[in-house]
């Protein structure tokens, strides 16, 4: 009999602490693959905090973040290429672009023997892409690579085979510096390539160069890291052969002047420093639709993430945000209360 009664005072005092919690508030969203790693990261730490907000992300590429967003099946998404006017049409009020950090686009490569050093000029890269250079000793390439033995094998392209941010990059900057490119190929997450294999998703592309000697193809640079691929310094627009790290991709940040909507590239940046193929990636926040409670919880990450949040970024191989462009960011916010 007491064993019985303990048993109903504990079920009681459960009860009754139930009735106290507050609810978890879940938020869910999709988009980009190329900040994914910094975005969970960015989650877990929050939420510790901050234990009444869940939030989660599914990695599904820029494309399918904006078509879920459109479809209000999520209550965010996330894009490594701003939406472009035409689908900005499709919402009846469009979405906040909330720039969280930059990343970059590696140019990775798998040359036996080779396994740091490359330069690639601009028109190299442009021809290489294009399927017109197709030996690694081309003379566009042996030209800034003296010393180096490079050898007389085709050359192997791989790039992405699903709609991509990262392409969406690559292709902006290769339309930029090549009327050739723009005309024949053009730009945007999904493109008719000239030449070479699909890989979905980075680790498809670096799976095939990494299986296939003397391939050349791209990946977010966190990505390239973690994975220990051989990349590539790019020519950028001053002439200099800049590999992708924090400082080039920071000048390339700094160097651009920001629309009051945020929506902007930043590759084949003017400073001397910068990495050509350098990018934002956004936070795609609707601006109704949501309700309260659900609009406050996640307001309140975003003004983390663009405090705290921001000392994330070096670790993962991402630049913080230069600080003219958070304090335009928190004027946005604070609009949306």
């Amino acid at each position: 009999m007491r064993i019985f009664r303990r048993h109903v005072l504990l079920l009681f005092l459960s009860l009754i602490w139930a009735g106290h919690a507050h609810p978890q508030e879940l938020i869910n969203g999709a988009g980009a693959t190329f900040p994914y790693p910094i975005y969970v990261k960015g989650f877990e730490t929050y939420t510790k905090t901050h234990s009444a907000v869940k939030i989660n992300y599914q990695s599904i590429g820029s494309g399918g973040g904006i078509r879920q967003l459109s479809q209000g099946t999520v209550d965010f998404g996330a894009t490594d290429e701003p939406m472009t006017d035409e689908e900005m049409k499709k919402f009846a009020v469009p979405p906040l672009h909330l720039p969280t950090v930059v990343g970059a686009v590696a140019v990775v490569y798998n040359i036996p023997g080779v396994s740091s050093g490359l330069n690639l000029t601009r028109d190299a890269l442009v021809g290489i892409f294009l399927g017109k250079i197709t030996h690694w000793n081309a003379p566009e390439i042996a030209a800034v690579n003296s010393g180096m033995k490079i050898p007389a094998r085709q050359i192997l392209i791989v790039h992405r085979s699903d709609g991509s941010g990262t392409t969406a990059i690559l292709t902006d900057y290769l339309a930029k510096i090549s009327g050739e490119w723009k005309s024949k190929v053009g730009f945007g997450k999904s493109v008719k390539w000239p030449a070479g294999l699909g890989g979905k998703g980075n680790e498809g592309v670096s799976g095939l160069i990494q299986k296939m000697p003397f391939s050349i193809g791209y990946v977010s640079l966190n990505y390239a890291v973690e994975t220990h691929m051989a990349v590539a310094k790019v020519q950028n627009q001053s002439g200099a052969f800049v590999s992708p790290e924090i400082k080039s991709i920071t000048a390339a940040a700094a160097s651009f002047k920001v629309p009051a909507d945020f929506r902007m590239m930043i590759t084949d940046a003017k400073a001397p420093e910068a990495y050509s193929m350098s990018g934002f990636t956004w936070l795609l926040l609707p601006r109704t639709g949501l309700d309260s409670k659900k609009m406050t919880s996640f307001l309140g990450f975003l003004k983390w993430m663009l405090k705290e949040g921001q000392l994330l970024a070096p670790a993962l191989h991402y630049a913080p945000l230069p600080r003219n462009l958070i304090l335009l960011e928190e004027e946005a916010l604070a609009q949306l209360h």
